[in-house]
C-alpha cells in the first residue's frame, strides 16, 4: 500500500500538492489522544478530563479529531470526483470506510476479554464512523448554505431537546449525568453495553451534535479547497476561529460546556478552538514553509488511526494478565512497581508510561513513513 492515506478520510489534499499543516494537526491530535487515554487517574489535572461540566486541555483532543474528519472530507470526495469515481463509486467507499472503522471500535472495545453480552457499543472510532458517514453524504448532497444551515439546526435542536424535553421521571433542563436526556436514551437502548452505568460520552443523541463539530470542518475544508488567497484563506479561518470561540463562551451562560453530552457551547467552544490551531498550523507550514519542528507529527499524522488502534492494542495488551496464576502480574504493573514507582512521583510515573505508548507507536508509525506504507479502511 503506498497511497498516502489512513482510516479517516485524510487523502492527499489539494489536487498535487498534500496540505501539510492538516497532516501535523492531525498528528499533534492523534500523539495528544494516545498521551491522555494511557495516563490514568494519577496524570496530572490538564491530561486528566474534566468530571461533567467544565473542560480542561484534554477534552479537547476529540473534538480537534473530528473537525480534522471533516476539513479532509472535501479534498477526499473532490479529488475523487475530479478522478472521475461516480456516485456510486463515492457512496461504496464511504460506506465501507465507516463499517471498518466503526467495526475496530468494537475490537478494540471488547479487547483483551470479550464478552459480547456487555461490550461497549459505542466508542471514540464509532463515533468517528458515524459522523465521516453522515457529514460525506451531506457534503455530497447540500452546499454551502446548505451546511450551514444543518450545524445550526443540529446545535440548536440539541440545545431545545435538552433544555425542553424530559427525560422520563426527570425535568427538562436537567444536564446531570444520571437525568439528562442523552443519558436515559443510552441507558434505555444500549443498557449494558454502555461505558458508564448512567451514560456514555460517546451515545446515540449527543453524536447528533459531535456530527456539527464535523460539518464545521468540512465546511473549513471547503474553504482551504476554494482556491483563494492563502492570506485570505489563513484570515478566514482565524476569523471563523475566534467568532466560534466567543459564541461558545456566551452560550455557556446558558447551556453549559460539557464533553460528556458534547453540549452546543462545547461544539461552538471547541470548533472555535481547533480552527485557530489549523489556522496557525496553515500559516507556519503552508504559508511561511515553517517546517522544521513538525515532521514527526506530519509522520503520526499519515497513519493516524492506524497509532490510535495500535497504541490501545498495546496498552491493554500490556495491562493484561496472560497467566491464570495466582502470581501473575500484567507487564504495565511490574514496570510501575519496579521501574516507574521507585523513582518518580505518581503523577510523573503515569506521563512516564503515557509518554512510553507514545514513543512506541511512533516507532511504529515511522517504520511505516520510512517504508511508505499508509493503512487505509
Amino acid at each position: 500500500m503506498t497511497e498516502a492515506t489512513d482510516l479517516t478520510p485524510s487523502e492527499p489534499v489539494q489536487p498535487k500538492v498534500r496540505l501539510q499543516s492538516l497532516d501535523v494537526f492531525r498528528g499533534l491530535t492523534i500523539a495528544g489522544m494516545i498521551l491522555v487515554n494511557n495516563g490514568g487517574g494519577n496524570s496530572y489535572p490538564p491530561l486528566r478530563h474534566a468530571e461533567w461540566d467544565g473542560w480542561t486541555p484534554t477534552d479537547l483532543v476529540f473534538p480537534f479529531f473530528l473537525l480534522i474528519v471533516g476539513v479532509a472530507i472535501p479534498f477526499s470526495l473532490g479529488q475523487r470526483t475530479e478522478g472521475g469515481t461516480g456516485v456510486l463509486g463515492l457512496l461504496f467507499r464511504i460506506l465501507r470506510r465507516a463499517i471498518v472503522i466503526f467495526g475496530l471500535g468494537i475490537i478494540l472495545n471488547g479487547f483483551p476479554n470479550y464478552n459480547w453480552s456487555h461490550i461497549r457499543i459505542p466508542g471514540v472510532l464509532q463515533r468517528i464512523a458515524l459522523c465521516y458517514l453522515f457529514a460525506s453524504l451531506l457534503d455530497l448532497i447540500l452546499g454551502i448554505r446548505g451546511k450551514l444551515w444543518a450545524v445550526v439546526v443540529l446545535l440548536v435542536g440539541y440545545f431545545a431537546a435538552l433544555m425542553f424535553i424530559a427525560a422520563p421521571g426527570g425535568f427538562a433542563g436537567d444536564l446531570s449525568k444520571q437525568g439528562s436526556l442523552p443519558s436515559w436514551v443510552d441507558r434505555t437502548v444500549l443498557a449494558g453495553h454502555t461505558y458508564k452505568v448512567e451514560y456514555d460520552p460517546e451515545g446515540i443523541l449527543s453524536t447528533l451534535p459531535a456530527l456539527a463539530t464535523t460539518l464545521i470542518g468540512v465546511l473549513a475544508g471547503r474553504w482551504i479547497r476554494s482556491g483563494r488567497d492563502k492570506f485570505e484563506i489563513v484570515a478566514g479561518i482565524l476569523a471563523v476561529g475566534w467568532i466560534s470561540l466567543l459564541a461558545g463562551w456566551v452560550w455557556s451562560a446558558f447551556f453549559p460546556i460539557n464533553k460528556a453530552l458534547w453540549t452546543s457551547s462545547f461544539v461552538m467552544l471547541t470548533a472555535g478552538l481547533g480552527l485557530l490551531t489549523l489556522g496557525a498550523c496553515y500559516w507556519l507550514i503552508d504559508l511561511k514553509g515553517f517546517r522544521c519542528w513538525s515532521k514527526p507529527f506530519a509522520i503520526f499524522g499519515t497513519n493516524a488511526i492506524a497509532a490510535y488502534v495500535l497504541a490501545a492494542f498495546v496498552a491493554r495488551g500490556l495491562a493484561a494478565k496472560w497467566s491464570d496464576s495466582e502470581s501473575a502480574v500484567s507487564a504495565r504493573t511490574w514496570i510501575f512497581d519496579h521501574v516507574l514507582k521507585p523513582n518518580l512521583s505518581p503523577a510523573n510515573a503515569s506521563l512516564a508510561w503515557a509518554l512510553l505508548i507514545v514513543t512506541i507507536c511512533y516507532l511504529v508509525v515511522y517504520l511505516l513513513h520510512r517504508n511508505k506504507i499508509y493503512i487505509k479502511a
